[in-house]
C-alpha cells in the first residue's frame, strides 16, 4: 500500500514519520496520509475516502476546500503574500471578530492557540503585576510550558486548599514552572474559592475553556461559570476564556455568548479562520491597552497576521455570519447526537455522547453525565479502540487521541452524511 510506503520513506527524516506528533494515529501504527480533502470527506493515498469527524482537530470548521477560502487566498496571493506588514484587511478581519464575540473590544493576531495563549498570559501578568495562573484539570491551553499540566499525565492528588497537585503533560518542562501553577478540579466551586482565597494575592489570572471540548465535550455548570466571573471581578483576577474550540462553534460568539458570561480576555484560533493558519487575543481595552506600542508589554511576530490567512479568517467570518449557518450546524448536532445516543441504546453499549453545537465527545464505559476530567478519563480504552477500527474500516474517520474521544463535524456536512456516519456509528456499536 502506498501509505506504508510514505511511512517508510518519510522515517528517514521525520520522527515518527510525521511532521508534528499529534498526526500519528495509534490504531494504524503511522500517519493517515492524505491525498485530498472535499467539503466533508478526507481521501487517503491508497483510494479510501471517509465521512470526515476530525476536521483538523476543529480548524476545518467550513469542511475542506471551501470555495469562499480558496477564492481569498487567491486574492492574497494576488496582492502578494504581504508578509510582517498591515494591510485594509487586518482591520476589516478585527472589525467583524470584534462584531461577533463579546469580550472583543481589542483585539491582536497570532499564528496558533498555543501563541495567542501564551499572550494573554503575559497580557494578564503585565495588568495585574502577579505572577501565576489558576488553571482548570483537564483543560488545555496549547504546548507551552507555563500551562500543560493535568491535561493526560493522569489524576493527581487533591490537597486541603483545594488544588491539585501539578503534572506536567510532557517531559523537558522545568520544575519551577510548576509554582507558577494552581491547578482546581473544573465545576467545582467550593475547591476554586478555596483555592482563591489562599492564593488571590498572586493570581493573575483564571484560564479556562468555558466548554471543554478537548475532553471530548464537557460543558461548564452555568452557576459555577457566573460564580467563577463574580469571584474574578471582586479579587482583580483576569479571566480568560480559552475559545480556541469553542469559539464560534455553536453561535457566533461562541461560549461567552452561549453562557452569557464576558472574560476580560479570551483567544480564539480553529473556527476563527476555518483551516487557514490564525488566532488571536480579545479582550476589554482596559486589559489590552498593556500590549506595544500603547504599552510596554510585548506581543508581535513576523508571520503574525500574515495576510492569506487574515484574507482567509476574513471569508470564514462571513460564511459564519450568513443567515441559516446556525440553525444547519444545530440541525445537524441535533441529529448526530439523537442518533448516537439511539445507537447506544439499541446495542446495549455502555456509553454517554455529550456535544454542543459541531463538536462532541463519546464517553464508552461512562453512563453519567461527564463533568470533570476525573470522570472523563474512566473511559474503556479497550472498547474506544475497538470502536474507532470498526468506525475507520468502515469510512468514517475519527482521529484516536490515546485518551477521551472528541470529534465534530463542519458546515459543509449534510444530513445525508449524518445520516451515513450513524449507520457507521451503530455497525461498529454492534460489534462491541
Amino acid at each position: 500500500m502506498k501509505s506504508d510506503e510514505l511511512f517508510a520513506k518519510a522515517q528517514k527524516h521525520l520522527i515518527g514519520g510525521v511532521g508534528a506528533g499529534g498526526r500519528f494515529h495509534p490504531l494504524f501504527g503511522h500517519a493517515v496520509y492524505f491525498a485530498r480533502g472535499f467539503g466533508s470527506r478526507l481521501w487517503d493515498v491508497d483510494g479510501k475516502e471517509y465521512i470526515d469527524f476530525f476536521t483538523g482537530s476543529g480548524a476545518n470548521f467550513l469542511g475542506h476546500n471551501h470555495p469562499a477560502i480558496r477564492e481569498a487566498i487567491q486574492r492574497a496571493l494576488e496582492v502578494g503574500i504581504i508578509c510582517n506588514g498591515e494591510t485594509e484587511y487586518h482591520s476589516q478581519l478585527a472589525d467583524l471578530v470584534s462584531e461577533a464575540v463579546p469580550c472583543a473590544e481589542k483585539i491582536r493576531f497570532a499564528n496558533s492557540g498555543t501563541e495567542a495563549t501564551m499572550g494573554a498570559i503575559r497580557i494578564a501578568r503585565s495588568y495585574t503585576r502577579k505572577p501565576r495562573i489558576l488553571k482548570f484539570e483537564g483543560h488545555f491551553h496549547g504546548m507551552l510550558d507555563y500551562l500543560w499540566y493535568n491535561c493526560s499525565a493522569g489524576v493527581g492528588d487533591i490537597q486541603e486548599d483545594g488544588t491539585v497537585t501539578p503534572l506536567p503533560d510532557s517531559q523537558g518542562m522545568p520544575h519551577a514552572l510548576a509554582d507558577l501553577i494552581v491547578v482546581v478540579p473544573f465545576n467545582d466551586l467550593n475547591a476554586f474559592e478555596r483555592a482563591v482565597q489562599v492564593h488571590k494575592d498572586e493570581l493573575a489570572a483564571v484560564i479556562m475553556e468555558p466548554i471543554s471540548y478537548n475532553q471530548g465535550c464537557i460543558p461548564s455548570d452555568p452557576a459555577f461559570l457566573r460564580e467563577v466571573r463574580r469571584i474574578c471581578t471582586e479579587c482583580g483576577i483576569v479571566l480568560i476564556f480559552d475559545e480556541v474550540l469553542s469559539g464560534f462553534r455553536m453561535c457566533r460568539g461562541g461560549g461567552q455568548e452561549y453562557y452569557g458570561v464576558t472574560p476580560d480576555l479570551c483567544t480564539l484560533a480553529k473556527g476563527l479562520g476555518g483551516g487557514v493558519p490564525i488566532a488571536a487575543v480579545c479582550g476589554s481595552t482596559e486589559v489590552m491597552s498593556v500590549l506595544n506600542p500603547a504599552g510596554h508589554t510585548v506581543m508581535s511576530g513576523t508571520y503574525t497576521g500574515h495576510l492569506t490567512a487574515v484574507m482567509g479568517a476574513i471569508a470564514c467570518q462571513k460564511e459564519i455570519a450568513k443567515a441559516g449557518f446556525y440553525e444547519h450546524i444545530n440541525r445537524l448536532a441535533d441529529r448526530l447526537y439523537k442518533g448516537i445516543a439511539d445507537g447506544l441504546r439499541i446495542t446495549g453499549v455502555p456509553g454517554i455522547v455529550q456535544g454542543i453545537g459541531a463538536r462532541f465527545g463519546l464517553y464508552l464505559g461512562v453512563t453519567e453525565p461527564v463533568t470533570n476530567y476525573r470522570q472523563a478519563v474512566r473511559t474503556d480504552r479497550e472498547m474506544e479502540i475497538r470502536f474507532l477500527r470498526g468506525c475507520l474500516d468502515r469510512g468514517l474517520y475519527f482521529h484516536d487521541y490515546g485518551r477521551t474521544m472528541h470529534h465534530g463535524f463542519s458546515s459543509q456536512h449534510s444530513l445525508s452524511d449524518i445520516g451515513e456516519a450513524l449507520n457507521i456509528i451503530e455497525d461498529a456499536l454492534r460489534g462491541l
